[in-house]
This record gives structure tokens, C-alpha cells and sequence, in this order.
């Protein structure tokens, strides 16, 4: 309610009171019009004021929110038993490494290590005796290999072939005599002896130049050397 409405209000509770006590024969005082505005004012005002001081004491005494409960970060419950037996089972089978299967395989030595400065030599291939012959006690024969010559410089007439292990069976090559350029291809021979006694023998040779030095791939001779068989005697009548 606002203040005019409220002191107009209180001037008509005050007219109908001296109204009402008119017809008495009792006197009363007058009142003055100032004086009960005043009070009205001051009746207002401090109505107002405690009005005022109870909203600021709501305000004031208004508990602050408290927090009932604490967030808490969402986490993965770990893998039960089961679903640990079911990985175990997986990742051997998934993680499973190649096993290597198959021949061992075998380097094949480098041809150039085997060279002597500009010499080498490659070999193609037995032409006589293959390995294994079975020869008889004390049987001349001759072994030849095919050769290439893979080196940068040419074979001249003085290269000869030289005995380096196993069984010598005799052999004495002599001079290579004539000369292969490098990229092309002869053969080699020498005369051997079979030993007389029954068993394998073996002997390797290889390439050399003038002073005797040896280079290229080594040559190979493996015969077999038979039991002699005995001839019956011949008996007469």
C-alpha cells in the first residue's frame, strides 16, 4: 500500500471517530490534522523499515547449498576370470610366430674371392670321370674339366695346373700352352694313375700362373679303386 493511500486511510478512522463522539455531552479535545500525519508517517516508516530488516535477515541467515555427494571419475571394472581364460586361449593362436620350414640354404662362395689379382677361374663341369668311378688297381686314365676363365686378364702359355690336396695319384701336368682371353671357355686335363690298393681316393688341383701361384675355383678328381679279381686256374687232364 502506498503512503498517501495509507495516511488517507487513517484520516477517515479519525473522522468517523469525532463524528461518533459529536453527540455526546462530553467535550473532546480537538485534534490536530499535522500531528496525526505525523504519526501516520512515523507509524509507516517504521512499519517499512522492520519489513525491510526481516527480508535482509532471510537473505542473510539463507543456508548455502551443500554439495550431498562427491562426483566420482567413471572406471572400467577389470576383466572378470572368465574373459581372462578366454584372452589366454586367444592369443597364443593370434600372436602364433612362422615356424621356418624347408632347406637349409647353402651361400654359394663369392667368385671374386677366389681370384689372384686379374686371374680367376670358374668351373663349368666334369668332361671325364665323374665322381665315383671305379677304377681298377694301377688303370691309367686322364681327367679333363671344363673351365671358364672369369678373371680380367688373359691365360698365356706358361699357366699350368698344381696339386694343392688329397691324392696326387701321379699326375704331372704340364704348361697350359696356348692362350684364353677373359669370358671364354677350356679345358683342362691331366694323366693320373689309379693307386693299386681297393679304396676312394681324392685329389684337387687348381689354376696357376707362371710363378706357380694359385687362383679360381678348386677341380676335383674322386675315383673308386676296386677289388682285383681272381682268375680261376686253369686245370688240364
Amino acid at each position: 500500500m502506498s503512503t498517501k493511500k495509507y495516511i488517507g486511510v487513517l484520516f477517515l478512522i479519525t473522522c468517523v471517530v469525532l463524528s461518533s463522539c459529536a453527540g455526546q455531552a462530553t467535550e473532546v479535545p480537538t485534534l490536530d490534522a499535522n500531528v496525526i500525519m505525523t504519526d501516520a508517517i512515523n507509524t509507516f516508516v517504521a512499519s517499512m523499515n522492520q519489513t525491510q530488516t526481516a527480508q535482509a535477515l532471510l537473505v542473510t541467515n539463507t543456508a548455502s547449498p551443500t554439495i550431498t555427494s562427491t562426483p566420482t571419475a567413471a572406471t572400467t571394472p577389470p576383466p572378470t576370470s572368465t574373459q581372462a581364460a578366454i584372452i589366454n586361449l586367444i592369443l597364443p593362436t593370434v600372436f602364433k610366430s612362422p615356424m621356418a620350414t624347408g632347406t637349409q640354404y647353402t651361400p654359394t662362395p663369392n667368385p671374386t674371392l677366389l681370384a689372384s689379382g686379374c686371374n680367376n677361374l670358374g668351373f663349368i663341369l666334369d668332361v671325364t670321370v665323374p665322381a665315383g668311378t671305379v677304377m681298377k688297381p694301377g688303370e691309367n686314365f686322364t681327367k679333363t674339366w671344363k673351365v671358364e676363365n672369369n678373371g680380367t686378364c688373359d691365360w698365356v702359355y706358361l699357366y699350368h695346373l698344381v696339386f694343392v690336396g688329397g691324392d696326387r695319384m701321379e699326375g704331372d701336368p704340364g704348361s697350359l700352352g696356348k692362350i684364353i682371353v677373359p669370358g671364354k671357355w677350356t679345358q683342362l686335363s691331366v694323366g693320373l694313375v689309379a693307386p693299386s690298393k681297393p679304396g676312394t681316393y681324392t685329389g684337387t688341383w687348381r689354376m696357376a700362373n707362371q710363378p706357380g701361384t694359385p687362383f679360381g675355383a678348386t677341380l676335383t678328381v674322386s675315383i673308386v679303386v676296386a677289388n682285383p679279381t681272381a682268375t680261376p686256374a686253369t686245370s688240364y687232364p
